[in-house]
């Protein structure tokens, strides 16, 4: 809120105590923070907040059928309510939220969420939708306060709360159960309390500066823990507290010790804050989901111990594996899957035609194999004969329960990976070659080691042709149901061929429990942060499915299809006025900056005024223009599938930036002009600027519903509602 003049306010050069005297920043400079009035801030900014929620709330209900990735996020929201595990390539917090918004609405989780276009019927969706709702319609006053605390110019302000309201990109993916709602609400508030924080740098270890600093930290905390995407502004974080202790080390009239403090306190909270709370966010998700679920495959037998319900919870096992055992072996590199086959023939012209084996991340009957000596059938389990336990560089063969088929390899190359061998299911009854034969190496075991469940991990590798049993993690096409690619591959160093026990049934020989293979919090922890990583990297887009590229995005080029089916489309897609706008400005402040600094150079004085202009301009678009580099630029090096709401964070950065150049723009052009038409330039500027983006914004045919309430701001009414409500330009 601004400070009357002559009040205690912040914008005083006399406060800042703690900086060196010589320097000044554009707050000082700033020839309109103290004549900012209360009452035309709090009226703008009440309208921005009143427009803001019209718009994110009129028809909240419409479409009422799924919706993209609502279908993902709904679902997982409500297995918090149930407390049934998953498995999510993100971070749980953004489904957390989602969960408890539904929670407090009285939904009960019992709705499928099986595809988009579904029906809701009668089931609760809105407390889930008015949630994310409410946080996305946060954005726009988060980013006029953040801009007002940057540069204490009102018109500045407006513009940036502006940009955003009307950005009707911004309004589609806020309106939906999505986890990007909840992800730019943190990014923005991270970023709103930085620059809270910056401004109380005067009262150094005062409550108000420990209370902005600490809330930097957990904001910070809330973007990582709603998507991975959330780090680059903790990088954007720590370059501003970088920059800060630079200039409080180069303050000569305090002592080292003084920096030593601020270090002190910026790492507390900045590091150690957001690393418990961080965990404790996990703490309190692994606590609640103790239930089996669709995601467990996903975890190592080990994590699996720990679900209700799941077959490996308070189960026991025989300690050794024995020949006749009918075994589960899970791949043991992260996120990997089960040895599995099935009936299924891989097609003509993909190597041999034999039966398809591959890795499955579900349990399902047909992960199930007996193991058996190369040279020998399968032992009865009623046998009487001796018991006779598989051991370290022991020849077996695999023989599939289901089909009765061996685990097959010969030099046909794989279906995708075509340096590989291709690996079958071959013979009949359990009668088949000498392709059938492997080498079962424990790794670091000893020599005649017996096999133990889940303890030992082994490999492999293939008699005859010297390759070992691996996946992939290739996703095989339609006529491999997608699972993941399995093979032979003639590197026996491959970190993808090591495999465990994790389910052995053999009924002759003495039970464990698998309580003793229990996981600590800290080894789940990691493990889920690994998964999470793995299944990341390896999102890849599905046959004719739409996606979009890094350079795509800024230009507006094509959007993105949120419901395409009978009744309403929603179709996401930025304002291009406020899209292509943006670039001009980010381009005309590095063409500022350059000017700038020629000028510097050769030594040319400005006036106080447009010194002013120019320093609080840069000093705000720097750090915005930063922020748009670390939201946008990393995502030309991703090797995984990319979508267009991928920029909005990005969006975020430079529709602020706008509204600082365009506040540049209104202020430096009009002194230029003859005094008697001065006022009249800069409101016939600002009303023009302002009304072409609401146009827009109307004319859209996404948000046909929204003509009526917003038809008279569709005329030069809106120009005159410039001239009554804008600040007037100062008089020199």
């Amino acid at each position: 809120m601004p400070k009357a003049e002559g009040s205690d306010a912040p914008a005083t050069a006399a406060s800042r105590s703690t900086e060196p005297k010589s320097k000044k920043t554009h707050r000082d400079t700033a020839y309109d923070s103290g004549k900012t009035s209360t009452g035309l801030w709090w009226t703008l900014f009440g309208l921005i907040l009143i427009t803001t929620a019209a718009t994110r709330f009129y028809k909240l209900d419409q479409p009422d059928h799924i919706c993209w990735d609502e279908t993902h996020f709904g679902k997982f929201g409500g297995y918090y309510i149930n407390r049934t595990f998953f498995f999510d390539v993100h971070p749980p917090l953004g489904k957390m939220l989602i969960g408890l918004f539904g929670y407090l609405d009285g939904y009960n989780a019992t709705f499928a969420f099986e595809k988009p276009g579904d029906k809701y019927e009668d089931y609760p969706y809105m407390g889930m939708r008015a949630g994310c709702a409410i946080m996305g319609a946060l954005l726009v006053p988060l980013s006029f306060l953040t801009v007002w605390e940057m540069t204490f110019s009102l018109p500045a302000a407006t513009f940036a709360g502006v940009l955003i309201l009307l950005d009707h990109g911004m309004l589609t993916l806020n309106r939906y159960i999505l986890l990007d709602p909840p992800l730019l609400f943190f990014i923005s508030a991270s970023v709103y309390t930085t620059v809270k924080f910056h401004n109380q740098r005067h009262r150094a270890f005062s409550f108000p500066w420990w209370f902005w600093l600490s809330a930097t930290g957990a904001m910070l905390v809330g973007s990582v823990a709603v998507k991975f995407v959330g780090v680059f502004v903790v990088f954007l974080v720590g370059f501003r507290a970088i920059a800060d202790l630079w200039e409080i080390l180069g303050d000569l009239s305090r002592p080292v010790s003084y920096t030593v403090e601020h270090f002190m306190a910026r790492a507390l909270c900045l590091i150690a804050l957001p690393i418990v709370l961080y965990m404790g966010i996990f703490y309190i998700h692994l606590r609640v989901l103790y239930l089996s679920g669709p995601g467990d495959g996903y975890f190592s037998s080990a994590f699996q111990t720990h679900l209700e319900g799941n077959f490996l919870h308070n189960a026991s096992t025989p300690r050794e594996v024995a020949y006749g055992s009918l075994l589960t072996l899970k791949n043991s590199i992260t996120g990997g899957g089960y040895l599995h086959s099935h009936m299924h023939l891989y097609p003509a012209g993909v190597g041999a035609k034999q039966q398809q084996v591959t890795t499955y991340s579900h349990k399902d009957g047909n992960n199930r194999w007996f193991i058996k000596k190369f040279n020998k059938p399968t032992p009865l389990w009623n046998s009487t004969d001796s018991i006779e336990l598989v051991r370290n560089g022991d020849l077996i063969r695999l023989e599939h329960r289901p089909t009765r088929r061996n685990l097959h390899s010969h030099k046909e190359p794989a279906p995708v990976s075509r340096k590989h061998y291709q690996v079958t299911g071959y013979g009949e009854n359990g009668t088949g070659d000498a392709n059938d034969v492997w080498r079962l190496v424990i790794e670091g075991g000893a020599e005649n080691e017996p096999l133990e469940t889940m303890r030992h991990k082994f490999k492999l590798v293939h008699y005859l042709q010297n390759c070992v049993l691996s996946t992939t993690k290739k996703t095989l096409p339609k006529w491999g149901y997608e699972q993941q690619e399995v093979t032979c591959n003639p590197n026996l160093r491959d970190a993808a061929a090591v495999w465990n026990v994790e389910d052995n049934r053999f009924p002759r020989l003495p039970n464990v429990s698998f309580s003793a293979y229990k996981l600590n919090f800290f080894q789940r922890f990691f493990e889920a942060h690994a998964v999470m990583f793995s299944g990341n990297a390896g999102l890849k887009p599905k046959d004719g499915e739409l996606t979009s590229r890094p350079w795509m995005w800024p230009i507006n080029l094509r959007g993105q299809f949120f419901s395409a089916g009978e009744g309403v489309k929603i179709y996401l897609l930025g304002n291009p006025i406020i899209w292509w706008s943006n670039l001009v400005f980010m381009a005309f402040y590095l063409t500022l900056l350059v000017v700038k600094s020629i000028r510097d150079r050769r030594d040319i004085i400005s006036s106080p005024h447009q010194k002013a202009l120019q320093e609080r301009a840069l000093s705000a678009c720097g750090w915005l223009y930063i922020g748009w580099l670390l939201h946008y630029v990393p995502f030309w090096g991703m090797g995984r599938i990319l979508y267009f709401h991928h920029y909005f964070p990005a969006l975020l950065f430079s529709s602020m930036m706008s509204g600082v150049v365009i506040d540049y723009l209104v202020e430096s052009i009009p002194p230029l002009l003859p005094a008697g038409i001065r006022n009249s330039a800069y409101h016939l500027l600002v009303g023009g600027i302002v009304s072409s983006l609401i146009y827009r914004y109307c004319k859209t045919e996404n948000h046909e519903p929204l003509r009526n309430l917003f038809d008279f701001l569709n005329s030069f009414h809106t120009i005159v509602l410039a001239f009554i409500c804008l600040p007037r330009l100062p008089t020199a």
